[in-house]
């Protein structure tokens, strides 16, 4: 799914005041974490991942990986926490239509 600048404007704006429902450890990306990560999209559509390496390199590689493994969009990656969307079949958030 490809979103446009516009959609993801308006994500952004949504993503704004949440929290990070999933935090990476030590163990850093695991099997269990990409499962509550596919979880949480499942539940939420928009959620926050907190990745908390301070080598930029690193962090989008483990954003790619998400993003690959979970079939979401990455929105945005600000700091160390990353904003994912991935649309349900509820489509709990309607986000703007592409032109």
């Amino acid at each position: 799914m490809n979103l446009t600048t516009k959609q993801k404007q308006y994500l952004k704006g949504l993503a704004h005041n949440l929290k990070p429902v999933v935090l990476l450890g030590a163990n850093g990306l695991t099997e269990g974490v990409l499962a509550e990560i596919d979880n949480a999209l499942q539940h939420h559509e928009l959620i926050k991942v907190k990745v908390p390496t301070t080598d930029r390199e690193v962090k989008l590689a483990i954003v790619d990986a998400i993003v690959r493994e979970t079939g979401a969009v990455n929105v945005q990656l600000i700091g160390h926490n990353a904003v994912l969307y991935r649309q349900s079949e509820e489509m709990k958030i309607a986000i703007p239509k592409a032109r």
